[in-house]
């Protein structure tokens, strides 16, 4: 949240510091196609109004600190990362070749969907059926916003989103109940980040 805001900041006080990160980070699918395949993550520190970083950061600190808690501040990083990744891989794989992207909600709808994936584990007790109930509603509203709001990107959203089940999948397999949890899971986030690279360069 700390380096987001920064940068928003910075972006606010100098028109050319804000013409410097929009040209070099913003996901811009013509200059990812040409091997700045980096952009896929990087898009993630940029926001394009105080409304955007605010529901952004918002939706960060609702989900974040507790699902950090539990799985250790690198592999909570490394989800946040690949999902923003999976998110832009999916958007540059089938979104516009012309198109521009700024914006954390890839990143955020990975965390949205670890938690639902949580909360799918947890259906049989009256909790994790309360939580599911709500986040599916919440999900719901998100996904629809896009037939109301112009210039949101439902294809980041939802490559973040299927990030954010995929790992919290694998964390379970391979990581609940192991000696070393979690370095397992930040190495499964890791390798689903690495993963968003090779989708960019295939496509």
């Amino acid at each position: 949240m700390g380096v987001t805001v920064a940068i928003f900041v910075a972006g606010l006080l100098s028109p050319d510091i804000d013409r410097w990160l929009v040209e070099n980070l913003a996901q811009a699918n013509f200059l990812v196609a040409d091997g700045e395949w980096w952009r896929i993550f990087t898009a993630a520190l940029l926001h394009g109004g105080l409304m955007h970083v605010l529901f952004n950061m918002y939706a960060l600190y609702l989900f974040g600190p507790r699902l950090e808690q539990q799985v250790g501040s690198p592999g909570f990083l490394a989800l946040y990362v690949a999902s923003a990744g999976l998110g832009g891989a999916v958007s540059y794989a089938f979104g516009p070749f012309i198109q521009v992207s700024i914006g954390a909600s890839g990143a955020i709808f990975g965390l949205f969907g670890a938690w639902m994936f949580v909360a799918w584990k947890m259906r049989g007790t009256p909790g994790g059926r309360a939580m599911f109930n709500q986040l599916g509603f919440l999900l719901l509203i998100n996904l629809s916003l896009p037939l109301f709001v112009s210039n949101i990107d439902w294809r980041a959203h939802l490559g973040g989103f299927g990030a954010g089940v995929l790992i919290a999948l694998l964390w379970s397999l391979l990581a609940v109940g192991k000696p070393q949890a979690r370095t397992i899971r930040t190495l499964v986030a890791a390798v689903v980040g690495v993963a968003a690279i090779f989708v960019v360069l295939l496509v």
